[in-house]
Parts: C-alpha cells; sequence; structure tokens
C-alpha cells in the first residue's frame, strides 16, 4: 500500500508533461521543426518555406548581341533562384511587333515586354500593362535611381514601364570608310546640306553613305528642329500646322533614294539585323540610330566606329534624351512579383550589367553605372561621352505618344516607302499622312 502512492503521482506527473508538450508545440506545425533536425528545411524553415516554382515568359527584340547577352543574364537569374523557369521568345524589330499583337489580342501577352516609347500609350491605355507601382521600393529597389529616370516610364498616374536606359540618337560611323569617301571628319555640329553633300561623296566612292533614316523617329527629330512637335500636347491631333515640313524631309530623303545614295526600299528590306547593315558589309558609311545600339553595332562590325551627332540648325532643340525602352509586365501575368523582382535584378545587378553593357541604353542606376566604367569597353565609353555630351546638348524630351500612335507611324512608314519608290509625291503624302493621322487622333478626344 505504501508503493501505490508515488506510482500514482508519477503517472500524474506525466500526463501534465504531454499536456504541456501539447499546448507548447503540437499545434504550431510551423514550429515543429528547425534546420538542424529537419533535413528538408532551408534557411531555419520547413519544406513548406521553400519559394513556389514559378514560370516566367520575356520577350524582346535586338539583334545577335543582344539575344546572346540577354539570354546569359536569364540563365545567371536563374543559377540565383531556381524556383523559376523563364520562357523567352526574341525578333527583330518589325517582327517582334507583328507577334506581340495577336497574343495581345488574346490576352496571351508574356509575363515581361519589351517595349518602346512609341507603342508604351498603345500597350498601357488599352489596360495590357500592369501598373508598377506597387513594386517601386519593393520587389524594384530605386535606391540608385533618380526619379527622373523613374518617371520616364510614367503615363497618366501610373508607372506602366520600367526605364531600362537612356540614349540619344545620333550617326554611328566607320572614319576609315569616311576617309575613302573623301570627308576627312564629321563636326560637332553640321547641316542637312553637310548630310546631302556627303552622301554624294559617298556614291561617288561606290558607297552609301547611311542606311535611311526611319520615318517615325526622325520626322520627330526635325520637327522639333524648327520648333513643332509630331502629335500635339493633347494627343488627339498632330502638332505642326505647315505641311511643307513634311514634305521638306521626306523629299529630301526621297530624293537621296532616287539618286542611288542611300538603299532603295528592296535592298533595306534583306537587312534584318546589325550583321547584314551594310557598315558591317564594308559597303555603308554610317547608319543613323540611337546611341544604345553603337556597342552591337561595333561588336558585329568587329572595327573602331565612332558616333556623331544630328543635323542642324537647331541640332539642340531637336535633340533630346529618351528612355531607350521599357520593361514592362502584362495586365494578364499570374506571376507579377517575381517578375517585377527579375526587372530588378536586371537594372541594379552590377554582375548582370557587365553582360548588358549598356545595350540596352546608359543604365539608370547610378551604382552600376559607377560600376561598369571600370570594365567598360572602348565602344561602350564611347556611348557614355555621347549621352554625357547630348545630356549638355538637348532638350526636353516630347510627352509619351498618344494612344493610336502606333497606326499613325504605320500609316507614315508606308507613305514614306511609297515616296521612296516614287509612287507618290511628297505633296500628296503630306495631305494623305494628315488625313489619316487626324482620322485615328480624333479618337482620344
Amino acid at each position: 500500500m505504501e508503493m501505490k502512492a508515488p506510482k500514482k503521482m508519477l503517472l500524474m506527473l506525466m500526463a501534465f508533461a504531454l499536456v504541456l508538450v501539447s499546448a507548447c508545440g503540437g499545434n504550431n506545425s510551423g514550429n515543429a521543426g528547425n534546420g538542424a533536425n529537419n533535413p528538408d528545411a532551408t534557411n531555419g524553415g520547413t519544406e513548406t518555406d521553400k519559394p513556389k516554382a514559378v514560370t516566367l515568359r520575356i520577350a524582346w527584340w535586338g539583334g545577335e548581341p543582344r539575344h546572346d547577352y540577354t539570354m546569359k543574364v536569364i540563365d545567371m537569374y536563374k543559377q540565383q533562384n531556381p524556383h523559376v523557369t523563364i520562357e523567352f521568345e526574341y525578333a527583330n524589330y518589325d517582327d517582334y511587333w507583328k507577334k506581340l499583337a495577336p497574343q495581345a489580342a488574346a490576352n496571351e501577352l508574356p509575363d515581361i515586354i519589351q517595349i518602346d516609347t512609341q507603342n508604351y500609350a498603345q500597350y498601357a491605355g488599352r489596360n495590357q500593362l500592369a501598373d508598377l507601382t506597387p513594386f517601386i521600393g519593393k520587389e524594384i529597389d530605386v535606391t540608385d535611381i533618380s526619379q527622373n529616370a523613374i518617371d520616364g516610364g510614367k503615363l497618366g498616374d501610373g508607372l506602366y514601364g520600367f526605364n531600362l536606359g537612356v540614349n540619344a540618337l545620333g550617326l554611328n560611323y566607320d572614319p576609315a570608310l569616311l576617309q575613302k569617301a573623301g570627308i576627312d571628319s564629321i563636326p560637332e555640329t553640321f547641316t542637312w546640306d553637310d548630310y546631302i553633300g556627303w552622301a554624294e561623296k559617298a556614291k561617288a566612292a561606290g558607297l552609301y553613305f547611311d542606311n535611311g533614316m526611319r520615318p517615325e523617329v526622325f520626322f520627330g527629330y526635325y520637327l522639333r528642329t524648327l520648333g513643332a512637335k509630331l502629335f500635339n500636347a493633347e494627343g488627339n491631333g498632330l502638332g505642326y500646322e505647315d505641311d511643307k515640313m513634311f514634305v521638306d524631309f521626306f523629299g529630301m530623303l526621297a530624293k537621296l533614294v532616287k539618286d542611288g545614295a542611300v538603299p532603295s526600299p528592296d535592298v533595306l528590306a534583306q537587312i534584318k539585323g546589325a550583321e547584314d547593315s551594310h557598315l558591317v558589309l564594308n559597303q555603308g558609311i554610317g547608319v543613323w540610330q540611337w546611341s544604345n545600339q553603337f556597342v552591337g553595332l561595333q561588336q558585329v562590325a568587329n572595327r573602331p566606329l565612332a558616333i556623331a551627332s544630328m543635323p542642324g540648325p537647331n541640332m539642340k532643340e531637336g535633340l533630346y534624351l529618351k528612355p531607350s525602352m521599357f520593361f514592362s509586365i502584362s495586365q494578364n501575368s499570374k506571376a507579377k512579383e517575381e517578375a517585377a523582382k527579375f526587372i530588378n535584378f536586371f537594372v541594379n545587378d552590377i554582375e548582370a550589367n557587365k553582360l548588358i553593357l549598356g545595350d540596352r541604353g546608359v543604365p539608370v542606376s547610378s551604382k552600376v553605372k559607377e560600376a561598369l566604367k571600370e570594365v567598360s569597353t572602348e565602344a561602350q565609353n564611347q556611348v557614355y561621352d555621347y549621352v554625357a555630351w547630348a545630356e549638355e546638348n538637348s532638350s526636353l524630351m516630347d510627352p509619351a505618344d498618344p494612344i493610336g500612335s502606333a497606326e499613325v507611324f504605320k500609316s507614315l512608314t508606308s507613305l514614306a516607302e511609297q515616296m521612296n519608290y516614287d509612287k507618290i509625291s511628297p505633296e500628296d503624302a503630306a495631305k494623305k499622312f494628315r488625313d489619316e493621322a487626324t482620322s485615328i487622333l480624333k479618337k482620344n478626344k
């Protein structure tokens, strides 16, 4: 009888201990283990703490150098984020937009889309792009990025694209071929008359001076030198009244084509990328294009090239710095946060930008820009120097192109081609363009 009481007390103590264990941990599965006791745990958590598998689709346009390094950046990101699978698609500029249009119509846009300023308002205005504002300062670190650079992607009250870099228009050219044409150098400032004279000299030397000017880009520049804009401030009409501006600009370009100083549309149609450029093939002196395209062109040409400014008079009023392009997140994306993290990696990671080397514009991150100066190639430093010069010799860029601008540019491109084929006069083309552009833009009222 004396031994029964201690035994009963022992059983009661054991039961009480079990109750304590249950109360402290038995109903809290999130704290049931740690990294030492759970071989599946990561960073002290359980298997449930592992990031969920995510698949991202990314699309961009460009030439082979851009395709190559972008895929390397993607591989770098995947190594650091093994839970992310990335599918990608790319094409040259014209084919890219042809592929994107039906995807947009079917609400099947890639998660991350490379987009330019002329198509930006069209996609954002149709609710096809997500507002990035909620990700700024969170998934996208903007500590070293100026507000001006961020605001380059603003439309109304929303931020629908993140600025990947800034650039400026200019002539990327081969100094040796310039000399071959009997032209000593291109001065810091020159005129349209100088340009026409150089084109004639190049033709006499058996060369093209350039590959022509994309009408939707360079007509806008020309108008700015005359104190006008392509679109009005409201985005519901053209920004110039005198059609003589149109006639003078496109009449000049069409004459250069007719004279054989610039390639015909048939010849230009064969150019699918930088590797097909007449400059690369030693058949042309230069290419009018954005500064961010210089490095890729130089890599393909594999010889010293240079950058010259734009024709004047009033070059400073015409020239401007602009976002080279944006990364946008589609509204239909199911992985917006992960897409924002990739954009953050693309603009802020120094090692990734050592691969990018400013091909998409001079980096917006001051930290990245500073780090790249130590490892930049001569060609990249040429771009930095030119953009810095352009910053001191330019004016504020125009507002984002309005909704419908892509249709306006399509009309302009078609008419420019018809003028170059001598199928329509510049005077008739000017009137037709005004009629078509007005019909498109008046919908924005």
